[in-house]
């Protein structure tokens, strides 16, 4: 590891020389400039305020790295660890947190104000199944040529929509004009 160059690992780690770094990404090891720092050892105790290099030729000893875990604080916090194994352990608790987060998507359902009611059936079918999962659905009219001048008398259709399905979904946005096409959005009911 010590023959490889440095801006190996400024490529793989995404630093900038100088103790800057790209996004959120911590400091560690020479980019840590502070004066002085307070340290906390390998297994998790106290070792005190001293100098940045006397806590860098610590980690070295211990063959780890120094990471700046808290650059806030007065003095900033370093952390004696192996950055390696820290950020693989980082990354493997952001992507179980993700994976736990329930996405909730917006399904669309498209129709013409001209529409038949055996057709209207099938669409509130098909949104009743979005909600079922725990979706949010939007229900646009879409508004061609001659059917602009008859845009408040297709306003019915939205609130039969919504009507039919108001056992499990409730109105989350009204309806309203968006261009040529008027949209109305619907949430699962919250018992």
């Amino acid at each position: 590891m010590d023959s490889l160059p440095v801006h190996f690992f400024h490529a793989i780690f995404g630093y900038v020389p100088g103790g800057v770094t790209i996004s959120n990404e911590l400091q560690i090891n020479g980019q840590i400039r502070d004066r002085e720092v307070r340290l906390i050892g390998v297994h998790g105790e106290q070792l005190g305020i001293m100098s940045a290099r006397e806590a860098q030729k610590l980690a070295d000893e211990a063959k780890l790295d120094l990471v700046k875990v808290a650059p806030q604080a007065k003095p900033p916090v370093c952390k004696i660890i192996d950055y390696g194994k820290y950020r693989y352990e980082m990354a493997r608790k952001a992507k179980e947190a993700k994976r736990k987060q329930k996405q909730i998507e917006l399904k669309e359902i498209r129709m013409s104000p001209n529409i038949d009611s055996n057709d209207l059936m099938t669409k509130t079918k098909a949104a009743r199944k979005f909600l079922e999962k725990g979706n949010k659905v939007k229900i646009t009219l879409r508004f061609r040529g001659r059917e602009m001048a008859h845009v408040s008398a297709s306003r019915h259709i939205l609130e039969e929509f919504a009507e039919s399905l108001e056992d499990i979904a409730s109105v989350d946005k009204a309806p309203k004009m968006e261009g040529r096409s008027m949209s109305l959005v619907l949430a699962v009911k919250k018992n």
